[in-house]
């Protein structure tokens, strides 16, 4: 079923949006810097966490792991802040921390100019983050659909998937056709199948920065098993963490990206032709 320009714009924004950093965060716990480090250690492992803020003058300054308190105060082993790579603004979404995860695998939480949360590797498999991945991925695929279907007229993205992956998306629409949906073809195919079409599309490659026609298959795939992770509820941390990179790494320009080539390839149409049906 093909989707208007307006319905992936609104999409895009919600997901985009709609999802933010503090919506996964956890308070950051703070220690004078003067604090005894094993008295800090021993509380660190009673609450099983990895990392504890520093104040300094009744502000956090700072932070230190859980590892380094062997002895001596928490002012010896504190670590301070990066602007550029361990801070964010509680107004940040998703894709901002998971950029910061991916240098640090933390990420703290600004408000006010003042750290107060915390976001670590754990955080990503909590409702909101596996809902935002699950979403975004989605939307890239309903891009990816919309892209065959007014690029490739009357079916002939047919010629670069196996016959027997044909079959199987031609034995999905009889069965929804059955049901009494209305699809097209393209429609029943799986995600990997529409990886696989584009795959072959230089420009498409081209857009998205993938160096090669294997290189896009991988990280089509990549995302596919993510989808499928987040889809049975199975943890992907720290296994998906790679996966979990790629889907958020330049995804914002990719999803405008793609929908700006949907709109072009519909503007370049003076009408669609139907694609097959059983």
């Amino acid at each position: 079923m093909p989707w208007g320009e307006n319905q992936i714009y609104r999409l895009r924004r919600l997901f985009l949006e709609g999802f933010l950093a503090m919506d996964i965060a956890e308070p950051l716990v703070s220690f004078d810097a003067e604090a005894d480090a094993r008295t800090v250690h021993d509380f660190l492992v009673e609450k099983d966490f990895d990392i504890v803020g520093v104040r300094q003058n009744g502000l956090v300054s700072g932070y230190v792991r859980r590892e380094d308190l062997v002895s001596g105060s928490c002012r010896d082993h504190a670590r301070p802040f990066s602007p550029t790579d361990d801070l964010v603004r509680d107004t940040a979404n998703l894709i901002d921390a998971v950029k910061s995860l991916a240098t640090n695998e933390q990420c703290f939480i600004v408000v006010l100019d003042q750290v107060v949360a915390i976001i670590t590797l754990s955080d990503l498999e909590k409702p909101p983050m596996r809902m935002f991945l699950f979403g975004i991925i989605t939307l890239a695929e309903m891009l990816m659909t919309e892209i065959i279907r007014n690029r490739y007229s009357n079916g002939t993205w047919q010629q670069f998937i196996s016959p027997q992956r044909l079959a199987k998306a031609k034995d999905l629409q009889k069965e929804r056709v059955r049901r009494g949906q209305k699809v097209d073809l393209v429609d029943c195919l799986q995600y990997g199948d529409k990886g696989r079409i584009l795959s072959y599309n230089e420009d498409f490659r081209a857009a998205l920065g993938q160096e090669s026609r294997n290189h896009a298959r991988k990280t089509i795939k990549e995302l596919e098993t993510l989808r499928n992770n987040l889809a049975h509820t199975q943890e992907i941390v720290p296994d998906g963490w790679q996966r979990i990179a790629i889907a958020c790494s330049r995804l914002e320009q990719n999803l405008e990206t793609l929908a700006e080539r949907v709109k072009q390839l519909k503007q370049s149409k003076p009408h669609r032709t139907p694609e097959n049906n059983p």
